[in-house]
Formats: C-alpha cells, structure tokens, sequence
C-alpha cells in the first residue's frame, strides 16, 4: 500500500479502470478525511456523512470502469460530495416544509368517514406534540392556529410584542417540525391517501 500512496491520481484512476482494489483502497485513504470535513462542516451530522461517503466510494467503485472523470480527482470527488450534501438539505426542505405544510393544514380536507377517521389520528399527532409545548409558547400558536388570529392581534390580546408573537410562532413550529420528522412517513403516507380519496370523491 505504501507503494500505491505515492502513486499520482491518474496512476490510481487508471488502475482502479483495472479493477484493481488496492488503487481503490488507496483513493478512499487520501481523499477520505478532506471529503469528511468537507461535507461535515456543511451538515454537522456525523452519521450522515458518513453514509453520503459510504455512497460516494461505493458509487466510484461499481461504475469504475466506465466514470469520467473531467479535471481532477479530487475536483470531482469534491462536486460529487457537494452534490450529495445538497440533495440532503433538498431532502430536509421538503420534509420541513410539509411538516409545516400538515400542521397548518389539519381540517381543511373533508372526506368520507374512513378517510376522516384517518384525518383525526394525524390531527390527534399533531395536537398531542402541541400539548407539550412551553404555555405562553402554546397559547401564541394556538391562537395563531385555531383562532386564526394576526400577529399583531395577538399581541394586543397578550399585551407583548408583535416580534415576540412571531418568534414563539417560530420557534413552535421548529419545535413541532423536529418531533414531527420521524413519522414524516407516515403523515406523507396518510395525507396522500385521504387527499386522493377526496380528489376521487
């Protein structure tokens, strides 16, 4: 192996074309920690760097025989991981945003009754996390939520700030977004399925 480190990127790309392992073992060594960094300064997420790498090499390995790499290795193996960290903050937006998206939506779909049923148990979610938030924080987007309520009236009602109605409502749905996540599925399995009922009805 001490052999391949001296070899240049090219040498290495040439032989891995070769399906030669040790020229594989030997790119994964050099670029490995400067694409970690890379990507973990951008992500700070250590497993899911880790699996973005995992990707990446398993990636550069499978297609080795027929990549194209235009420029330089590490260019391109840079792009790649740029690339990948950008799907994952793709990936986030969207689910953030329909996240949201779910909570300020909740009883705006009418359906059938088994449709509905469906609906009550996401609304149930969402409310049961909402019951958990600080009280001033809870009361804000309640109002904001079910009563309908401006920014502005609700800080007449509460006697404080506009900016601080905006922030609790804020941070609320940040909150709410983050407890939410891990039954993004299901909500996003859910909805589909009472929103095409409805559009079927």
């Amino acid at each position: 192996m001490t052999l391949y480190s001296q070899y240049s990127d090219d040498d290495l790309i040439r032989l891995l074309r070769q399906d030669d392992i040790s020229a594989f073992t030997a790119i994964h060594s050099r670029y490995y920690g400067v694409l970690y960094l890379h990507a973990y300064k951008r992500l700070s997420d250590r497993d899911t760097v880790k699996d973005i790498l995992q990707e990446l090499f398993i990636y550069l390995w499978d297609q080795r025989r027929s990549i194209e790499i235009k420029g330089t290795l590490q260019a391109y193996l840079c792009t790649a991981i740029r690339n990948k960290v950008l799907n994952v903050f793709k990936h986030e937006k969207v689910k953030s945003n329909y996240i949201t998206s779910f909570i300020n939506f909740e009883e705006t779909c009418h359906s059938t009754t088994d449709e509905n049923l469906r609906n009550k148990e996401l609304i149930a979610l969402v409310n049961a996390e909402v019951s958990t938030l600080p009280p001033k924080m809870r009361l804000v987007f309640e109002l904001s939520r079910d009563s309908n309520l401006s920014h502005n009236e609700i800080a007449e009602k509460l006697e404080i700030s506009p900016l601080t109605v905006r922030k609790q409502v804020n941070n609320s749905l940040k909150i709410l977004r983050a407890r939410l996540a891990p039954h993004f599925l299901l909500l996003l399995f859910l909805t589909i399925g009472i929103c095409l009922g409805i559009a079927g009805s």
